[in-house]
């Protein structure tokens, strides 16, 4: 059977009515190095069984090792119950459905979210959530430069590169200028923050714990930035909010982050799931959807979806955000994940990350070839600084299936001899003490 619509008069018409001879004008400006000249080379069709078992196969080639790579993506323990909830039909879509009339479970559960995500952040609202971690920073920006009426921005050395280059991308095209705080001695340099941030700057993005897994001094970095009439951006690490401070508490305008720790394994890089919050009198200014609590004319509760500033609801100049949509089924993993922790157990895991990290961390600082970057307290991560190759020490680690961390020299030249080690609770003493052992080796 044909499912091509398209007969062979349709497309001569058309081609006739844009006036080319052939599809294959239509490829004329591409580069011919850029065009197959001949023909794909596919292996011959499969049964379904023979497909299933090929497939097999290959997936019994991964190895399962243990990982100790951080940078943005974290190995935490995921509740059974996290995927069972996120399988049922009612939820499980492509599609993020958010009609009122047909979508209260949707809708009800991104309210449940976006209450956990305030009450975990100490924030007044949170949206429905955005793509991931480095795209709700980026819109950050543009929300802070609504707000201020100012075109340049300051960021933190020790923001994730990743994020930055983002910020970068976001700002490309429309005359931002961005300006970067330098770091001494694994944070950001506070006299340089002072002598940079002035009534130009629309905000200052930080990351709190940033990068190297350093913490901050947010204190005294709010005072600097609200001084001179900025926002005070922060991304942060939702599972450290289970101990640390929460931005809500040091007067923090707009914080965000990446959700992925909260109920989402790291599955090759995706997807995952930005967490955005803001002060309630920046409501307005909201990139994404929001979703309200109300009741109907028969005075029974309901959900709806209060605000959706976006290009395709409303004119397109007044739109905060080009961004359609938000990680529904994400935020739902979140939602099951945080409702089973609850407070505590959101305590106990962030505990763990510490206590665990900073065994790891005194260990490996006390080998050979191997000493602790900086003296700076940490929460999961940390930074070792080897005499040799970096890449070299985890290919060798790759081999007896640990992986080691992740070199920062694919990030920058000066960062060559730097590892960057997280630990998170599932790492065993055993998995730390094996790591140990066959770094001592090496």
């Amino acid at each position: 059977m044909q499912f091509i619509p398209h007969t062979k008069k349709d497309k001569e018409e058309m081609l006739k009515k844009i006036g080319v001879g052939s599809f294959e004008e239509l490829l004329s400006t591409m580069p011919k190095e850029a065009m197959l000249a001949k023909k794909l080379n596919l292996p011959k069709p499969l049964s379904e069984l023979q497909v299933s078992d090929l497939l097999s196969s290959l997936a019994h080639k991964n190895r399962l090792g243990t990982t100790f790579i951080g940078g943005g993506v974290y190995d935490h323990f995921i509740p059974a119950v996290v995927d069972v909830v996120c399988s049922r039909p009612e939820f499980y879509t492509a599609y993020t459905p958010y009609q009122a009339e047909v979508s209260q479970g949707t809708l009800q559960s991104i309210f449940e979210y976006q209450s956990m995500i305030c009450e975990l952040t100490g924030m007044d609202v949170s949206n429905a959530s955005m793509y991931d971690g480095a795209s709700a920073l980026a819109e950050s920006v543009h929300m802070a430069r609504s707000i201020t009426s100012r075109n340049e921005i300051l960021l933190s050395d020790l923001i994730n590169p990743n994020y930055i280059e983002v910020v970068k991308t976001y700002c490309r095209g429309l005359n931002v200028k961005i300006d970067v705080v330098p770091h001494k001695n694994g944070q950001t340099d506070l006299d340089k923050l002072a002598e940079m941030m002035d009534e130009k700057k629309s905000c200052f993005l930080l990351q709190h714990p940033n990068f190297f897994g350093c913490l901050e001094e947010v204190d005294e970095i709010e005072k600097i930035v609200h001084r001179n009439g900025a926002l005070f951006v922060v991304c942060v690490d939702p599972i450290s909010l289970g101990l640390l401070k929460p931005p809500g508490e040091y007067n923090v305008d707009i914080a965000v982050g990446e959700g992925q720790p909260l109920g989402l394994p790291p599955n090759f890089g995706g997807p995952f799931l930005g967490i955005f919050t803001t002060k309630k009198e920046y409501v307005r200014q909201l990139p994404g959807r929001l979703v309200g609590e109300t009741v109907d004319t028969e005075g029974k509760r309901g959900y709806i979806l209060t605000m959706q500033t976006r290009e395709q609801h409303i004119r397109r100049e007044r739109a905060t955000s080009n961004i359609c949509t938000n990680e529904a089924l994400c935020a739902l993993a979140c939602c099951v994940y945080l409702s089973l922790l609850g407070r505590k157990g959101i305590q106990e895991v962030a505990e763990l990350c510490v206590q665990k990290s900073h065994y790891l961390y005194e260990r490996i600082g006390k080998l050979n070839g191997f000493s602790t970057a900086f003296n700076a307290p940490f929460f999961k991560e940390f930074v070792i600084r080897c005499k040799s190759s970096p890449e070299e020490i985890l290919k060798n680690l790759a081999s007896k299936n640990i992986f080691g961390g992740l070199a920062l020299s694919k990030f920058r030249v000066e960062w060559k001899d730097l590892l960057l080690v997280a630990v998170t609770e599932k790492r065993t003493k055993e998995d730390m003490d094996r790591l140990v052992e066959e770094l001592k080796s090496l």
